[in-house]
């Protein structure tokens, strides 16, 4: 399986945030992002998307019908969403960075439960036999 990996155009956030889940608008023109992408691609090539609009927008000008899947969300960062990272307390960033896979931020998931999720919307595109496919989605996520 041939997986085009595309991650979505800057977020509309002040610099430092930590965010994930969140749903946040872009902060660019998503048309020239979509233009400069487009002739990368095979013709036809199905089209999987984040459902969060920073992605999804994306998406919907690559492909027709691009299909959403929560599987594709970013990391969600629970209590530390749109927080400074200069905010979240340091202990707890240690102890994220002792157990990157381990750890789950309060009220979020860990990095091993991401992968897992976006383990298994990998596991079930092999086993439907796709052969190519887009995939527009967040950097914690590729």
């Amino acid at each position: 399986m041939q997986l085009f990996l595309i991650r979505h155009p800057a977020p509309l956030v002040e610099p430092g945030i930590c965010y994930g889940a969140s749903d946040l608008a872009l902060a660019g023109d998503v048309a020239a992002a979509a233009d400069r992408i487009r002739p990368q691609l095979p013709p036809d090539i199905p089209v999987f998307s984040s459902p969060l609009q920073r992605c999804h927008r994306l998406a919907a000008l690559l492909h027709p019908a691009p299909v959403n899947d929560d599987r594709l969300r970013e990391m969600h960062f629970g209590e530390w969403e749109m927080t400074p990272w200069q905010r979240i307390q340091r202990t707890a960033l240690d102890g994220w960075a002792a157990d990157p896979l381990g750890y789950t931020p309060p009220g979020g998931e860990s990095v091993g439960a991401l992968q897992k999720r976006v383990g298994s919307f990998v596991a079930e595109l092999a086993l439907q036999e796709v052969a190519q496919a887009g995939l527009v989605t967040h950097a914690g996520v590729m």
